[in-house]
């Protein structure tokens, strides 16, 4: 215990004395700043609808066609009922909208994808309000996988991929390079010990905090938060433990580009910080953002990280419809490892 309270003071001090550190926190107000006045916007468009219609009328015609002129919308067609489920659950559709004319009386229901209870609402405001002045009865909403609208099922999924960059990679990187440092990492270098021994050696403790971070994490959501408990539980564990690699490989290779503590908090703060709150679809859809942008967060592991785990977590759905990410994040893995291993083999 004695040991552990001095490890405390001592990270502490450093931090407080360190005068660039404490110059990066005063500036990365001003980077947020910029971000979100000219690179992220919280407006809501490119929303993709179909519509289901049971018998075509002049009324219905009129309908589709302000669903079709809205500039918030995209219209993706006709479809039957019995595609809508299969095209809200791979991502096609964002809302789908029925017409029921009834005698000459037209009665709508949008359903929409509430995954995202934040999107969900907008989704429904906006087309209720591209519908408006056709209808005679009220427009009925059925929001799915999220019927309360709570944002925890927003919210974990992200807090989980940032969580786990935190841990992994950027305390696996200071770790690292703090050997470097003082000298230590060249004696382990230097001795009879194997690189690859140095490398599990450093990582494994690491690895071991963030499953028990996963277990603390799956706890709350499925307990203290009330998400869905299903048989997806161990495809959430099998594609964490992907995503926990990954990021201890991103932390392994930062580690062998840089020689200072410094220098590693500076590049796992642009790398990986602001990118995965503002870039991963965590918290801003990554469809308002500027063209540049959307390529860019195809290469932020978060992004595929996050997508997965809505899908799984909240949606309930099988493997099946995250092996996009799946297979991603395993070839983000293979080559980010290989690369910081190959690098860490040369370092003298």
């Amino acid at each position: 215990m004695g040991i552990f309270r001095s490890l405390v003071v001592k990270e502490t001090l450093h931090v407080t004395r360190d005068k660039r550190t404490v110059l990066i926190t005063l500036l990365m107000p001003l980077v947020l700043l910029v971000l979100f006045g000219f690179a992220i916007s919280t407006e809501v468009n490119n929303i993709r609808v179909v519509a289901i219609v049971d018998k075509h009328t002049q009324e219905t015609r009129q309908m589709l066609q302000q669903l079709i002129v809205n500039e918030y919308l995209t219209f993706e067609g006709m479809t039957s009922h019995s595609e809508v489920e299969h095209l809200l659950k791979t991502g096609k559709a964002d809302a789908a909208v029925y017409l029921h004319d009834d005698n000459g009386k037209i009665s709508s229901q949008i359903v929409v994808d509430a995954s995202n209870p934040n999107l969900a609402q907008t989704y429904s405001v906006y087309i209720q309000g591209a519908m408006s002045g056709n209808l005679e009865g009220p427009v009925l909403t059925h929001t799915l996988y999220n019927p309360q609208l709570k944002s925890a099922y927003n919210f974990v999924p992200g807090v989980m991929g940032m969580i786990f960059i935190l841990v992994c990679a950027i305390m696996t990187s200071v770790s690292i390079v703090s050997e470097k440092q003082s000298g230590t990492m060249s004696l382990l270098i230097v001795s009879p010990i194997k690189p690859r021994t140095i490398i599990f050696g450093k990582l494994v403790p690491y690895f071991i905090l963030s499953c028990i971070l996963l277990a603390i994490m799956l706890t709350m959501s499925y307990t203290l938060l009330g998400l869905p408990f299903s048989a997806n539980f161990l495809n959430v564990v099998f594609i964490t433990l992907v995503y926990i690699t990954l990021a201890l490989s991103i932390g392994l290779l930062v580690s062998t580009l840089v020689d200072t503590q410094v220098s590693a908090l500076l590049v796992s703060a642009v790398i990986f910080m602001l990118p995965v709150i503002l870039l991963s679809g965590m918290i801003f859809p990554i469809d308002n953002m500027p063209r540049v942008l959307q390529w860019f967060s195809c290469i932020i592991p978060a992004r595929w990280y996050i997508a997965a785990m809505r899908k799984l977590m909240v949606q309930n759905l099988a493997l099946s419809y995250v092996w996009t990410e799946l297979v991603i994040l395993a070839g983000m893995t293979v080559i980010v490892l290989g690369v910081a291993v190959k690098k860490f083999n040369n370092i003298r």
